[in-house]
C-alpha cells in the first residue's frame, strides 16, 4: 500500500501540512505554572450539575494559577444539537458566576485559538487525518451499518469482545485499487485509526485517581464520520493540543475511552494533557430491602428521575449562585467546610482549591445540605446585595414580585435588615423563590393570613387586646419601651407576663404573653413564625400596622 497515494485519494482538497496548522496556534504567553483548562459541552439544550461541577474545577485551576479557562462547543453530533443551546450554556454559566477568558460566544468566537465550535474546525481535522493516513496509522472503512451489526452479533454469540479490531477489521488491509473502486462506486466511508496489532498496557497518572494501569487500545475506532466530521475522540485530541490545554477535567464515564485517547496522542507525537476524571454525582434513595422494610442506597443522578440534575432547576428555584458554589466546593474538596469555619467572612474564591483533596468516589448531592448552606450564605450578605440578587432573579422568573421590589425598594431594604443584628442573625431566606413567599407579608398586595389566632384567646379578648394596643402604643418608642407596654397590657388582661408562671399555674391565667404576642404577630404578618414584631412594625410603618390590626376590631 502506498500511503501517500491513499492520503491524496481520500483528501484531494487538503493542501496544508500539519506544520502549517500548528503555526497558526503559537505557544501561549503565560506565566510559569499557569494552567489552561476548558469545558466542552455538547449543544443538546440540557446542561446539568455535572457540567457546572467540572466547570468550577477547571475555572479554579486556571484562574488560581494565572492561566486561561475557555469554552469549546463540541458539536460533532449534529443530530442531537438543539437551536439556542450555546446561548443556554453561556447564560447558565453566567448565572452561576462562571466566566470564560476565551471561547465560543453566542454569535462567534472570542480568542486567538478558535474557532471554538468543532464543526467549524473540520478543515483542521482533515489535515491531521490526512497525515495519519500518510503514516499508515489510519484507513478508510466502507462497512455498512448492517455489516457491523452482523459482526457484533457473531462476537456476542462467541462471547468475544465486541468492536472493530483484529480479524473483524475487514477493511483494514484493502488495497489501493479496492479503495479507489469503492470511492468511484460512491460508497460512503469513515476513517478509522489503525491500532497496533500487539496489545500491551498503558500507565496514566490521573490527577484525581492517581496511577491508572489499563490495557492499551486495540480498537480500530472511527476518527472521521461519513460526513467528514470527526468523532469526539479525534477532535478533542487535536483541539486540546492546538489550544494547549494542560488539564482535561471530565466525568469518570470517559475512563473507558482513555486508552483510545492515549493512543491518539502517541500517534500524533504529542504530550497529552493531564487527565482528571471526576466522581459521578450521586443521591441517596430509599428502596425496599429483602426483609420487607426499606434501606437507603446511593445511586447516580438521573436525567429522567431527578430534576435537581438540571442546572435549570437551580435557576428556576432561585438557588443563590454563591450557595451552589459553596455546596459544590464541599463536594470537591474535603477540607472546604473546615476552611469556611476558619474564614467565615472570606469569599469562597479565596479558598485554595486543590485536586489532591478530591475524592474519586461518588459525590453525594444532598439538597437539604444545600438549603442549609444557602441560609448561611444569604444570612452573611448585606441587605443591598440580597436585594440586588433577589430582584435580578425576580425580574426573569417572577415579574409581579419584581414590580413590588422596585416600587418599595426602601421598605424592602429595611425588611432585609430585620433580624440581621446580634450574634445569631435569623436565617429566614433559603432561595429567591422562597424569599418571595416568606417576605410577602411586608407588602399589602401579597399579604395574607396563613395561621389561626391562638385558641387560648377568644374573639372578645382579642379585640380588647388590639384596642388597648392601638390606644397605648407609641410608634416612636424603642424596643424596650414597646415591650414594656405589651407586658403591661398582657398582665392587666389576666395573662401571665412570664411564660413559666403560666406553665406552673395555668389555672390562674387566661394564657401567657406568648399568646398575646402571637396575636400581634399573626395580625401583622399572617404567621405564627415570623421575625421580631417590633422590627417588623418599624418596617411596615404606623399606618400599615394600624390598618392591619383595625381589621380585627
Amino acid at each position: 500500500m502506498n500511503h501517500q497515494q491513499l492520503a491524496a485519494l481520500l483528501f484531494p482538497d487538503v493542501t496544508e501540512s500539519r506544520e502549517d496548522v500548528e503555526a497558526r496556534f503559537p505557544k501561549r504567553d503565560l506565566p510559569e505554572g499557569a494552567k489552561v483548562t476548558r469545558i466542552g459541552p455538547s449543544p443538546t439544550g440540557f446542561i446539568h450539575l455535572g457540567n457546572l461541577y467540572n466547570a468550577i474545577i477547571a475555572e479554579r485551576l486556571a484562574h488560581q494559577s494565572g492561566g486561561v479557562f475557555y469554552l469549546r462547543i463540541e458539536d460533532t453530533d449534529q443530530k442531537r444539537e438543539v437551536p439556542g443551546a450555546v446561548e443556554t450554556i453561556l447564560r447558565s454559566m453566567a448565572y452561576f458566576g462562571v466566566y470564560f477568558d476565551e471561547g465560543a460566544t453566542i454569535d462567534g468566537n472570542k480568542g486567538d485559538y478558535g474557532p471554538y465550535r468543532q464543526r467549524q474546525r473540520a478543515g483542521i481535522y482533515h489535515v491531521f487525518a490526512k497525515w495519519l493516513v500518510e503514516q499508515g496509522m489510519a484507513y478508510p472503512c466502507f462497512c455498512t451499518a448492517e455489516q457491523l451489526d452482523v459482526t457484533r452479533e457473531r462476537q456476542q454469540a462467541n462471547k468475544e469482545l465486541t468492536g472493530y479490531y483484529g480479524p473483524y477489521a475487514t477493511c483494514r488491509n484493502l488495497s489501493l485499487e479496492e479503495v479507489q473502486a469503492n470511492l468511484e462506486a460512491g460508497k460512503p466511508w469513515v476513517l478509522r485509526f489503525r491500532a497496533p496489532e500487539e496489545q500491551g498496557t498503558i500507565l496514566v497518572n490521573d490527577a484525581i485517581r492517581g496511577a491508572l494501569k489499563m490495557p492499551s487500545n486495540n480498537m480500530d475506532f472511527v476518527l472521521l464520520k461519513s460526513d467528514g466530521i470527526p468523532t469526539y475522540h479525534f477532535a478533542h485530541c487535536i483541539d486540546d493540543h492546538l489550544m494547549q490545554s494542560t488539564y482535561v477535567i471530565r466525568g469518570e464515564e470517559w475512563l473507558a475511552s482513555l486508552p483510545m485517547h492515549v493512543a491518539l496522542f502517541e500517534a500524533m507525537g504529542w504530550e497529552p494533557p493531564i487527565f482528571c476524571h471526576t466522581a459521578t454525582l450521586m443521591k441517596l434513595d430509599t428502596v425496599p430491602d429483602d426483609n420487607g422494610g426499606e434501606k437507603q442506597i446511593k445511586r447516580k443522578l438521573s436525567k429522567r428521575k431527578d430534576p435537581e440534575l438540571a442546572l435549570a432547576y437551580y435557576q428556576q428555584e432561585g438557588i443563590c449562585q454563591d450557595a451552589v458554589w459553596e455546596f459544590l466546593l464541599t463536594l470537591l474538596n474535603s477540607n472546604y467546610e473546615e476552611w469556611r469555619i476558619a474564614n467565615p467572612e472570606a469569599s469562597y474564591l479565596e479558598f485554595p482549591y486543590t485536586l489532591e483533596k478530591m475524592s474519586n468516589s461518588g459525590a453525594l448531592v444532598d439538597l437539604e445540605k444545600l438549603d442549609n448552606i444557602s441560609k448561611d450564605v444569604i444570612c452573611r450578605m448585606p441587605a443591598e446585595e440580597v436585594y440586588k440578587k433577589w430582584s435580578a432573579w425576580c425580574k426573569e422568573y417572577n415579574p409581579d414580585f419584581y414590580a413590588l421590589l422596585t416600587d418599595y425598594k426602601d421598605k424592602t431594604l429595611k425588611a432585609l435588615n430585620v433580624g440581621k443584628g446580634g450574634k445569631k442573625p435569623r436565617k429566614d431566606l433559603v432561595s429567591w423563590k422562597q424569599a418571595c413567599q416568606f417576605m410577602s407579608f411586608y407588602y399589602d398586595e401579597t399579604f395574607q393570613r396563613e395561621d389561626e389566632f391562638p385558641e387560648q384567646v377568644d374573639e372578645a379578648t382579642r379585640k380588647e387586646f388590639f384596642r388597648r394596643y392601638l390606644e397605648s402604643n407609641d410608634f416612636s418608642a424603642d424596643q424596650s419601651a414597646w415591650f414594656a407596654n405589651v407586658k403591661a397590657i398582657t398582665g392587666d388582661m389576666g395573662f401571665a407576663v412570664r411564660p413559666k408562671d403560666y406553665k406552673k399555674h395555668p389555672e390562674d391565667y387566661k394564657g401567657s404573653i406568648v399568646h398575646t404576642t402571637n396575636m400581634l404577630r399573626i395580625a401583622l404578618t399572617g404567621r405564627a413564625n415570623a421575625p421580631d414584631i417590633w422590627e417588623v412594625s418599624n418596617v411596615l410603618g404606623e399606618d400599615c400596622v394600624r390598618a392591619r390590626i383595625e381589621k380585627w376590631l
